[in-house]
Parts: structure tokens; C-alpha cells; sequence
């Protein structure tokens, strides 16, 4: 049951971290699209003016460091978690206890 249960861990951590690198790229994509976008059109960034970020880097930046805390508590899935670990939050979420 553990070893499932760790594994199921494992597996849904990276899924939801494969979401998010889709998302950076995605915003990513964007920023260069809105950036092109712009200079066509000799129109300056109005939010990168006053603030020195366009809206886009503070979400890529957010994301960035989403990816990071995901590959770190991958990371201690793989190397830390203990058997009482993995039951502790197999009392916290459920959808652990059916697998």
C-alpha cells in the first residue's frame, strides 16, 4: 500500500508539474507574441513603463518558481519519505487510501 501510495504521489506531482511547464511555455509564446505585436505597432509597454515588468514576466516568474517547488518536493518524495510519511497523508488525502 505504501509503495503505491508513494508512487501515486510521484506520479501526480509530476503531472501537475508537466502542467505547469506547459503553462510557462505558453506564457512564454505570449509574451513574444505581445512583444511583437507592439513593436509593429511602435506602441511602447504602458505597464513595463511604470512598473519595469510587463504583465506577462510577473506570471512567468510565479510559474517559474511553481515548477521549482514542485521539482523539490519530488525530489523529497524520492529520497525522504518514510512509511509513516506516506500513511500521515494518506489520512489527509483520501484519494491516496484507494490506490
Amino acid at each position: 500500500m505504501t509503495n503505491t501510495a508513494k508512487q501515486h504521489m510521484i506520479c501526480e506531482t509530476a503531472k501537475r508539474r508537466d502542467n505547469a511547464v506547459a503553462l510557462l511555455n505558453s506564457l512564454l509564446d505570449a509574451k513574444a507574441v505581445s512583444e511583437r505585436n507592439l513593436a509593429q505597432l511602435h506602441r511602447p509597454d504602458l505597464i513595463k513603463q511604470v512598473t519595469g515588468q510587463n504583465s506577462m514576466d510577473k506570471a512567468i516568474a510565479s510559474t517559474r518558481r511553481l515548477i521549482d517547488s514542485f521539482n523539490c518536493v519530488l525530489d523529497d518524495l524520492r529520497r525522504n519519505m518514510s512509511e509513516e510519511d506516506i500513511e500521515l497523508i494518506g489520512t489527509l488525502e483520501p484519494s491516496l487510501n484507494a490506490s
